[in-house]
């Protein structure tokens, strides 16, 4: 049985070589390959991809909501997340989601390719040192709004800019902002962002 397969990333390079990499398998056929995450669900449909191998990171939507998206409007497709970023909360997020495999890009190819076909009969594959940690890791600490403000203070926003982006008050974003600096147990905003971020949570 050939096994039909959908990549999406926003690096051109990078698809052009798993889909390379991909084909070298006399059972793997890769039928359609995006580089945003909101074109994944109507590309799967029209190719009748069997298996996405989903980035995280995409313009568009993320891989994460793309996962989501699939699970509910075309669930005979299974997902992989193949990403860059092997952290804990992006894991459980992305099993949250929907996703049924976890792999990170520095795997060998015969990693990926052996996860593809377990995936395929109805296992769930994911890299057992990254399940540890997520387990380790537990849940984020942050609700959905202290999520929202520090995503909008990476780009280095004061609190007027995350209050007019976000539609609440600059008294609301500093209480958001004091207790995910708490719960994270950063110095400060931009440490409670870069805490946030290598695990996972945002």
């Amino acid at each position: 049985m050939t096994i039909r397969l959908l990549l999406a990333d926003d690096q051109e390079l990078v698809r052009s070589a798993l889909c390379a990499l991909l084909e070298l398998q006399s059972d793997f056929e890769v039928v359609a390959s995006v580089g945003r995450g909101d074109e994944v669900v109507d590309a799967a449909m029209a190719h009748r991809a069997d298996v996405a191998l989903l980035d995280i990171e995409m313009p568009g939507v993320d891989g994460l909501a793309a996962a989501g998206a699939l699970s509910t409007q075309y669930p005979d497709c299974r997902v992989i997340m193949l990403t860059t970023f092997g952290r804990a909360g992006y894991l459980r997020r992305a099993m949250g989601a929907g996703a049924v495999g976890f792999v990170v890009k520095d795997a060998p190819p015969e990693v990926l390719a052996d996860a593809i076909r377990r995936v395929m009969q109805g296992e769930r594959v994911v890299d057992q040192a990254l399940a540890a940690l997520a387990l380790a890791a537990g849940d984020s600490p942050l609700t959905a709004r202290e999520r929202d403000v520090l995503a909008v203070a990476r780009s280095g926003a004061s609190v007027a800019e995350i209050a007019a982006k976000l539609f609440i008050s600059q008294g609301t974003v500093r209480n958001y902002l004091s207790t995910a600096i708490a719960k994270t147990a950063a110095r400060n905003r931009m440490d409670a962002l870069r805490i946030a971020d290598e695990r996972g949570w945002l």
